[in-house]
């Protein structure tokens, strides 16, 4: 177990207009009310941040953005894209430095076409970033890289740079994630991807988890955290199930097209999904309003 604080972040959607450029008035609004809220946030991630649809120079802007919007408010801190090479990994870390951020997310090495890195190869990846990047590091093991940091490695690693700062452990195995605190043993934050394991986490002694739900209900994530911090067990659990029935609903509706397509039926400025995403019908997006209004999300949100 570990005296660190609990906390929750969102991986924040991006905002595009009608002819799907960067909205940069509607970015702002979504991040204030991130800030008001109190969530952490991730910016120009891959999956619900659209990242890779982004380019160099749009994510110079949404970094800068929420640098002026979030600075000094809440945690803010640069997610990026998958790699293929360190020097991307480096070049994103001299982007946050920049623009303000107060740090970035070390994405695993994706060598495309199903290929892995060798575990020399993978370790020499993370060493080449680390040993080039003036910015604090949250290493990154997601199972959708199709393997995984090695506990030892962690444990390797979080001993000889004091850069890193936090772990984001992505693995439906609660066993490695066992390993992964032990590994860390206190000397940095860790923090699951998603809420499904979200109390599991916490239980564990890691601090806390990551979502896109915090795009459509910061307030409840928040909760979440702030219940378990005060030792409301009860009124945790209660504010989680909501969260899953929120996540559930929002995957079945269509992920961050889905979140969008909600926000801007309640009226909330978001924009729509990029291309290859399309927005989803009318008929989910009411479905969405529906569910969250059965949540009482709207009254928790304060809408």
């Amino acid at each position: 177990m570990t005296d660190r604080l609990p906390s929750t972040f969102v991986i924040s959607l991006t905002a595009f207009g009608p002819d799907e450029s960067l909205d940069e008035d509607a970015l702002r609004g979504h991040l204030r009310r991130m800030a008001a809220a109190g969530i952490g946030v991730y910016l120009a991630g891959s999956g619900s941040g659209e990242g890779y649809t982004l380019s160099p120079k749009e994510v110079r802007r949404v970094l800068e953005i929420g640098a002026e919007e979030l600075g000094g408010k809440v945690p803010v801190r640069a997610m990026g894209v998958e790699p293929r090479t360190a020097g991307q990994m480096i070049e994103l870390g001299r982007l946050a430095k920049e623009c303000g951020m107060e740090a970035m997310q070390l994405y695993s090495l994706d060598q495309g076409h199903g290929n892995r890195p060798r575990p020399d190869e993978f370790e020499r990846y993370l060493r080449d970033v680390l040993d080039h990047v003036d910015i604090p590091v949250v290493l990154s093991s997601h199972q959708a890289a199709g393997y995984w940091i090695q506990p030892d490695l962690i444990n390797t690693l979080v001993g000889e740079y004091d850069s890193i700062i936090g772990i984001n452990a992505t693995n439906q195995d609660v066993m490695y994630l066992v390993d992964v605190i032990a590994a860390v043993d206190g000397r940095a934050d860790v923090h699951v991807g998603g809420p499904m394991q979200g109390t599991i986490a916490l239980a564990l002694g890691a601090q806390g988890y990551l979502s896109s739900d915090g795009n459509l209900a910061p307030k409840l994530c928040v909760s979440v955290i702030d219940k378990h911090a005060a030792g409301d067990l009860a009124g945790r659990d209660a504010a989680y199930r909501t969260l899953m029935e929120l996540f559930t609903a929002t995957r079945k509706h269509g992920g961050i097209s889905a979140t969008k397509g909600t926000l801007t039926a309640l009226g909330m400025a978001c924009g729509i999904p990029r291309r290859p995403r399309l927005p989803i019908s009318e008929a989910h997006a009411a479905a969405m309003v529906a569910t969250l209004e059965r949540l009482g999300i709207p009254a928790i949100e304060g809408w």
